[in-house]
């Protein structure tokens, strides 16, 4: 039975769980979205959700709060002047697990752990089949080294 065994150890101890809980927030708020395991995703995600709540009330004890748990300023300024404001209508459930398969050197479950209302970036998509023109070898193009090109303006001028 499992009666009091609350929270999640992941095999650390406990100063070294919490620098892994403020490492992944540190990387979650500064990208939007991270992969990691399940595991770890799942026990950082409350800690998260709960910064964001921090964040949201707009404070000065609210910063020192997330500043004490997240040790980076620039991350906690744009927690609190971007992603706060994104999430000021929403009543929680900041964050989304999202399965990624497994990783090839463990088969450890993997995950993308995400922020909800994350903006899309759009991939530049080029034609298919279309592939980009190379220059002869003996030609100094685009991808030529800086020698080749100096040596190929020199015979030509």
């Amino acid at each position: 039975m499992r009666h009091g065994k609350a929270g999640f150890k992941l095999g650390r101890v406990t100063a070294h769980r919490w620098a892994l809980f403020r490492n992944l927030l540190v990387a979650l708020f500064r990208h939007e979205r991270i992969t990691t395991t399940e595991a770890k995703a799942k026990a950082v995600r409350g800690l998260a959700d709960q910064m964001v709540t921090l964040a949201k009330r707009e404070s000065l004890h609210a910063r020192r709060q997330v500043l004490a748990m997240v040790p980076d300023p620039l991350v906690v300024k744009k927690l609190f002047d971007t992603i706060a404001a994104r999430f000021g209508d929403r009543h929680g459930g900041y964050t989304r697990i999202v399965k990624a398969g497994t990783r090839p050197g463990d088969r450890a479950q993997m995950v993308l752990l995400e922020l909800v209302d994350r903006p899309e970036t759009p991939k530049e998509k080029g034609r298919k089949g279309a592939k980009a023109e190379k220059a002869p070898k003996g030609e100094a193009g685009a991808g030529a080294p800086k020698s080749r090109k100096k040596k190929a303006a020199a015979a030509a001028g």
